[in-house]
């Protein structure tokens, strides 16, 4: 491994009286860099799809399933990033591992925008697209590793609640800054370049925030700090696990997160569904412009914010750290507003945008309830891996299918057929949580 990748050694122990204030000040610290960190990577991830309409009048020889395998492709390469990469994130500084993933990602995307011979080729489009979700990949696990070494399992279903807002700051913003800098600019790639820009100057500020463990840092751990200690906790939990012993002992066998996995390959194919696909059905099929549909992309992805911050507080104060009942009761919502969504049909654009609000609201919370709930079934020094473990299957199986998928099932069966398979997807999503009924945070009897 890169040298400057590896984990941080552990650093001389702070005074007693400076460890309370310098704890606080260093979790605020982090925090911001893990959550505006991560906003980034949103930034250049979801460009190809913002732009679609553009690519496909500027290039009328590929058609929406064609240009749909770029969005495939990097669902897929995402995917597999996410728990290749978490593995290693695992044993890594989320640091400079994050940063270093955002630069690169930013620098792919910036190339869409400004060399047009990129569209040349349906297969470089396709693979430049993989690269990108390769790189994105390095986002989600060291933001799960540093949560977990930060943060204890009873504070930390509401923290993760609110850090994982910044998937929405930052799927609105990408609308935002893209749709600003295609009217601004008359290009319609500063939705690439623009937004790269300033996915760059993120990864600088995850550099400049981001630390490795507590212990890094002259603390102690934080079980020791918050005296909230999991019934299985020892020393052995601050030590660096090998490979085998996350795969073997702490993914693989552990059935809970095989069904939380599954799971996770449905909600996503409603969420990437409903949001990779915004622009193109309400300027395709309903006849609005660039402008409305960016408006209802942003209006998507800010619901979820409060949506995310209540399904994080009643797992943890109403359900009693249950993750899964507030997935299922979450996800039952979510399809009542796809129904509507679907059933607008040339509808007024109010009720379109009114339907993804409601969605949107009701949609992260599920996706953030899996996130943590993998958290919770492994030890800290796993925490990447099972993010990453829960992250193929959301993004090999669930967003991947949304980009060629979708495409081919609205020109072979319109987009009533698109609906219907998305309402199933949350009815599945439901069933697989389910039969996670049974399990409870690590640690919860502790924090009653």
């Amino acid at each position: 491994m890169i040298s400057f990748l590896k984990p941080a050694p552990i650093a001389p122990a702070l005074p007693a009286d400076q460890i309370d204030s310098e704890y606080r000040r260093l979790r605020w610290q982090v925090f911001v860099g893990i959550f505006f960190g991560y906003a980034g990577f949103y930034l250049v991830r979801g460009n190809f799809s913002l732009a679609l309409p553009e690519i496909l009048k500027a290039h009328p020889e590929y058609s929406k399933a064609q240009l749909g395998e770029a969005m495939t492709g990097l669902a897929m390469a995402y995917g597999i990033s996410k728990f290749v990469m978490g593995s290693v994130s695992d044993r890594s500084n989320p640091r400079w591992f994050m940063a270093v993933g955002l630069l690169l990602s930013s620098a792919i995307t910036f190339a869409f925008g400004v060399v047009p011979t990129l569209y040349s080729s349906l297969f470089l489009v396709i693979a430049l697209q993989a690269l990108n979700g390769w790189c994105n990949g390095m986002g989600w696990p060291p933001c799960g590793k540093t949560m977990v070494h930060w943060w204890s399992t009873r504070e930390r279903g509401q923290v993760v609640a609110v850090w994982n807002c910044a998937h929405n700051v930052g799927g609105a913003l990408i609308a935002v800054f893209g749709t600003w800098a295609m009217a601004h600019f008359g290009d319609w790639g500063a939705k690439f370049w623009f937004n790269a820009a300033i996915a760059a100057g993120v990864a600088v500020l995850i550099a400049l925030l981001v630390r490795d463990t507590p212990q890094s840092c002259g603390l102690p751990p934080i079980e020791q700090f918050k005296h909230d200690f999991p019934p299985d906790y020892s020393a052995a939990h601050e030590r660096t696990l090998t490979f085998r012993e996350i795969f073997l002992g702490y993914v693989l066998k552990n059935r809970f997160l095989w069904f939380i996995a599954i799971a996770n390959a449905f909600v996503y194919f409603v969420r990437y569904g409903v949001v990779n696909w915004i622009p193109t059905y309400l300027q395709t099929a309903k006849g609005f412009d660039f402008k409305a549909s960016g408006l209802a992309w942003t209006a998507f992805e800010l619901a979820g914010i409060p949506g995310t911050i209540l399904c994080g507080w009643l797992s943890d104060k109403v359900f009693k750290a249950r993750r899964a009942p507030a997935t299922i009761l979450f996800m039952a919502l979510t399809l009542v507003g796809l129904i509507i969504y679907g059933l607008n049909g040339r509808g007024p654009l109010w009720i379109d945008i009114a339907a993804l609000i409601a969605v949107g609201f009701f949609i992260y919370g599920p996706i953030m309830m899996i996130g943590l709930h993998a958290l919770d079934l492994v030890p800290k020094k796993a925490a990447g891996t099972a993010a990453g473990f829960t992250g193929l299957f959301g993004y090999f199986l669930g967003s991947a299918p949304s980009g060629w998928g979708v495409g081919w099932i609205a020109d072979k069966f319109g987009w009533g057929g698109v609906f219907t398979i998305m309402a199933v997807c949350c009815v599945l999503t439901m069933a697989f949580s389910a039969l996670t009924l049974g399990h409870r945070a690590r640690g919860a009897e502790i924090s009653q």
